[in-house]
């Protein structure tokens, strides 16, 4: 893609600022938190609409424990590149009365407007561009924006996996790092359940008869602790605690739920072991372990490594640098990075405050960002 073809797109991108704006404006206010399928599927119906106005074909991926998923194709090509993203925010339905999507001086705030349906409006532009400016792709674009990431993406990722095998590259439209570097790696994460068996006592009478639970899953958080190594990535947050009965009956049952985070498969397979290995060390208390890892880590492979460098050269092509980083929650390109598939995060808006009052999009750089995804694609699809 030669010089002046980034600057024509640069253009085309910002004459649209304002349709940007509006789109995102839109989105945040048909408010879609993941557990109100009605109000999912209301976004989606106007978020179909849209799409269609664009040129793609949009199909409506039926959803039964949550909202229905879209899956939006621009141009019939062989093969294709996925843009990936979700319409599902954290937000309940009146946040959007409480904290109102408004404009002040260079930004833009509101309920999700950051995580990440600027993103998604940035998708859109970007995808469109190719027909409204004259070139075709050989190979199609497919959008596909899910509706339960915020709740782990149970429902849709066989889904996600199954687009993301078809693809030469998959394109993350979730908020950018700081300043507006991409995502190259992003821990893998998993919650495990602890629930420890007692023996029930009247702690005055005769508390020697009894096994304390709560004391046993003390020890338990104790030996939990000592399996993070922060400096390479692994953390273990217990983040919620329960058990007992009374404060005069030695407990029968505790209970404690444990997030887990991890920047290597590796150290993925080794916590899942050693969690699930643990054992009582307190005579007539037992120990169960549930769970393991929702999310395998997002790993900088050489294959991310490149889809990054290909992306630098179009921002510097665009008058931008473009930086990388690391980021310690998920998302859906976890999913698609961990099958070998290569994977770029965090191209959508720059701004900050996911799921904060004060959550925010720099109305200056969506253009730009658009810019940036339509020319990596352009990119990709003459490699």
């Amino acid at each position: 893609m030669s010089a002046d073809d980034l600057v024509r797109l640069l253009a085309f991108c910002t004459a649209r600022r304002e349709w940007l704006v509006e789109t995102t404006t839109a989105l945040a206010g048909l408010e879609s938190p993941t557990p109100d399928k009605a109000a999912v599927d209301r976004c989606g119906r106007d978020l179909a609409r849209r799409l269609g106005a664009l040129g793609a074909a949009v199909d409506s991926v039926e959803s039964t424990a949550t909202g229905n998923h879209l899956r939006a194709a621009f141009g019939a090509g062989d093969g294709q590149l996925l843009l990936l993203g979700h319409f599902d925010t954290v937000w309940p339905v009146g946040q959007v009365g409480r904290m109102p999507v408004r404009r002040d001086g260079g930004r833009l705030y509101g309920p999700g407007v950051f995580d990440m349906k600027a993103g998604i409006a940035i998708g859109m532009l970007a995808a469109s561009a190719a027909g409204e400016l004259g070139y075709q792709l050989r190979r199609r674009v497919v959008m596909l924006l899910t509706a339960d990431e915020e709740r782990g993406s149970g429902a849709s990722r066989a889904l996600v996996e199954a687009e993301a095998r078809r693809s030469a590259a998959v394109l993350v439209l979730e908020p950018s790092l700081p300043g507006g570097s991409v995502k190259t790696q992003r821990k893998g994460a998993g919650e495990f359940e602890l629930t420890i068996g007692g023996i029930a006592a009247h702690a005055g009478l005769e508390p020697e008869k009894g096994a304390s639970a709560i004391s046993e899953l003390a020890a338990q958080i104790a030996a939990l602790d000592r399996l993070a190594d922060p400096a390479r990535g692994v953390t273990v947050n217990v983040g919620l605690v329960d058990g007992g009965s009374r404060p005069n009956v030695v407990a029968e049952r505790a209970r404690a739920v444990v997030d887990v985070r991890v920047a290597t498969a590796a150290d993925a397979e080794r916590m899942h072991a050693a969690i699930h290995a643990l054992q009582p060390g307190s005579p007539g208390t037992s120990v169960t372990v549930r769970g393991g890892f929702s999310r395998p880590p997002l790993e900088r492979t050489a294959a991310v490594a490149r889809l990054y460098e290909l992306a630098r050269e179009v921002a510097h092509g665009l008058g931008r640098d473009l930086g990388e980083g690391a980021a310690g929650g998920g998302s859906d390109g976890n999913f698609t990075a961990a099958l070998g598939v290569p994977t770029l995060d965090g191209l959508g808006a720059v701004g900050d405050g996911a799921h904060a009052l004060h959550e925010h999009v720099d109305v200056d750089a969506l253009p730009w960002r658009a810019a940036l995804v339509a020319g990596l694609m352009r990119r990709l699809d003459a490699a």
